[in-house]
């Protein structure tokens, strides 16, 4: 027995070292002290991609459909976030946030939201134009709800500091091109540069690559990921704005529309939109790879995605290569802004889980192989989300380790 055990390097190896993949390596260690854990990450630091390019807000969870993964873990995750941060000395500030109506259309939609969010448990405010103007006075809208529990956050700092309080071996730079999955032994990958990591268990946590690093293993995901950069601009004149402010939702879209976001650096980020990407990290439209590319192009939901809404999605793409188009998008919200305002931020990358029937997949999605746990579906809101999503990705890392 101490000779098979000898032969891994690990217990779990978590593959990602994201703000999710960081989470559930913190889960399992304190879950079942002594489990060995190694997460390998291919960037030279944590949370390069989808966690560190995010607006660093800590969401309330109002959006999401009751009873759902996003709703459950968004409103348990927001209190969690907000504690751990204030244990580990993490910059972060519950600021409360305006959702606005700025056309007639749109009251029906604030109001369904009052509605979810009170089923969701979160405290919800009505407010009329007379009200908006007193939180936001360059804010002009119908009316508006105010969300207290909504805050920001250094979501990288947080990253930072679950690698830091996991006790598990993280590895910078190691990017795993194969995997060997068996079934009666465990899983060994093998990194760029030739290393191979053996664990009994392996978890997926890989974000823009999760797909791929499910067939890897030898495991159909089910699904695709098809990236959306999201674009943002910083704000020139921040005292245009005081706190965070957002538009109404589309409900047929998992994107929250263009807002306005004061950072816990005092910053007002403006954006995103969300345009189609040519690579996986396609932070702009001159990142383009073949090969990611066709990849996206042979899924038959690509293509359904872009019959069903290719009106919206116009209007992201004209926004994109248009400043005044973009300024004309945020001007609804806040009249005062001109295209001098709006400075060029960096970018991010959405890692949307896509159905072969062209479905957005609109919850966090989660699935089990023999010895594998892969996290499918995890963009806005698991940062915020992912303590308690750590903790169920642990659960089942465990329950497989147990069963091993």
């Amino acid at each position: 027995m101490v000779q098979v055990r000898s032969a891994y390097d690990c217990d779990v190896l978590v593959i990602g070292g994201g703000i999710v993949g960081l989470s559930t390596a913190y889960a399992i260690t304190r879950a079942a002290p002594g489990t060995r854990v190694t997460v390998l990450e291919k960037e030279q630091g944590p949370a390069r991609h989808q966690t560190g390019r995010n607006s660093g807000v800590i969401h309330s969870g109002i959006y999401y459909r009751p009873g759902s993964l996003k709703a459950r873990y968004a409103v348990r995750g927001a209190a969690e976030m907000v504690k751990f941060c204030a244990e580990y000395d993490i910059a972060h500030a519950v600021t409360g946030k305006l959702i606005v109506a700025t056309e007639r259309e749109e009251l029906p939609r604030l109001h369904s939201l009052v509605q979810r969010g009170r089923e969701n448990g979160i405290p919800v405010r009505e407010l009329g134009p007379a009200q908006l103007t007193e939180h936001e006075p360059e804010v002009r809208g119908l009316a508006a709800i105010h969300v207290s529990t909504t805050g920001v956050c250094d979501f990288v700092a947080v990253a930072r500091r679950l690698a830091e309080a996991s006790g598990a071996e993280i590895r910078y730079g190691a990017d795993v091109v194969r995997a060997d999955r068996r079934p009666g032994l465990g899983v060994a990958v093998r990194t760029a540069d030739g290393t191979i990591v053996r664990g009994r268990v392996l978890v997926n946590c890989a974000g823009l690559h999760c797909d791929e690093m499910a067939r890897l293993t030898g495991d159909d995901p089910g699904m695709r990921i098809v990236p959306f950069r999201g674009e943002y601009y910083t704000l020139a004149r921040p005292e245009l704005v005081r706190g965070l402010v957002y538009p109404v939702p589309d409900p047929a879209f998992p994107f929250l529309g263009v807002h306005l976001t004061r950072g816990i650096d005092g910053g007002v980020h403006i954006g995103p939109n969300a345009v189609p990407a040519l690579a996986r990290e396609g932070y702009g439209w001159g990142v383009v790879r073949p090969r990611e590319l066709g990849a996206t192009l042979s899924w038959p939901g690509s293509w359904r995605i872009a019959r069903r809404h290719w009106r919206y999605g116009a209007g992201e793409l004209r926004r994109s290569v248009s400043k005044a188009a973009f300024t004309e998008a945020v001007r609804r919200l806040l009249p005062a802004v001109t295209p001098e305002d709006l400075v060029p931020s960096a970018a991010g990358v959405r890692a949307q889980a896509v159905l072969r029937d062209g479905t957005l997949v609109d919850d966090f999605l989660i699935k089990e192989g023999p010895r594998t746990v892969h996290v499918l579906n995890a963009p806005s809101p698991a940062a915020t989300a992912s303590l308690p999503i750590g903790r169920e990705v642990a659960r089942r890392a465990l329950a497989a380790l147990a069963g091993a």
